[in-house]
């Protein structure tokens, strides 16, 4: 399990694909590798990873073909930073939202407006998603742990959400550089699709 709050910010040394069906990732991040055993599960954008190779402040992640399919980590090259946050020990500080490290989805980046010391950001999501995303709600993006200010109403057809970055949030983690078009992972509330899935075998009204 994971929080949302961003340890470091690492560099892609690089990828190697084995077609669609898999990949290598291969990663500098001194403060994430520091003890980092193997097999340890690594956040890397909001995707729970596991490490499979270390070497000093560099360490490996294998990617299956699905994660390939439903997060943006294929998309990385050489030289990108991305958000690391070690998993959870048990009896850690909660400082974010509960984050599995489980990707529903990719979002894009709409709208970026600077207000001061910090920006509001507008991101699209799938229409399968909105419904889980609610004002004042969490949500994971590309792994950082953020509040929902504002989100579209429900008959919209291109659903989107807001959020504020904070200074600290703006220097530390990727979504201070990321430009508009980008696109992020998304990990929405589990808490919500629990609730769902839950609520999904109720009794009908008038059953056992």
């Amino acid at each position: 399990m994971f929080t949302g709050i961003v340890a470091e910010q690492g560099t892609v040394l690089g990828i190697e694909h084995d077609g669609d069906a898999s990949a290598t990732l291969r990663l500098k991040a001194p403060t994430t590798a520091d003890g980092l055993p193997l097999g340890g599960s690594i956040a890397v954008n909001g995707v729970c990873l596991t490490a499979t190779q270390i070497e000093g402040q560099d360490f490996s992640v294998d990617v299956m073909g699905e994660t390939l399919v439903r997060t943006t980590i294929g998309e990385l090259a050489a030289g990108d930073a991305v958000n690391l946050e070690r998993c959870v020990p048990a009896g850690g500080r909660l400082d974010g939202h509960v984050v599995q490290g489980h990707v529903d989805g990719v979002g894009e980046l709409l709208e970026r407006e600077p207000l001061g010391n910090w920006d509001r950001l507008r991101f699209g999501v799938p229409a399968t998603l909105a419904r889980y995303i609610a004002e004042k709600g969490s949500i994971a993006v590309d792994g950082v742990s953020l509040t929902v200010t504002a989100v579209s109403p429900a008959a919209e057809t291109a659903p989107w959400f807001e959020v504020g970055l904070i200074p600290t949030t703006l220097e530390e983690t990727g979504l201070g550089a990321k430009a508009v078009g980008g696109r992020v992972n998304i990990e929405v509330d589990v808490l919500a699709k629990y609730t769902e899935r839950l609520l999904s075998f109720a009794p009908r009204q008038g059953g056992n």
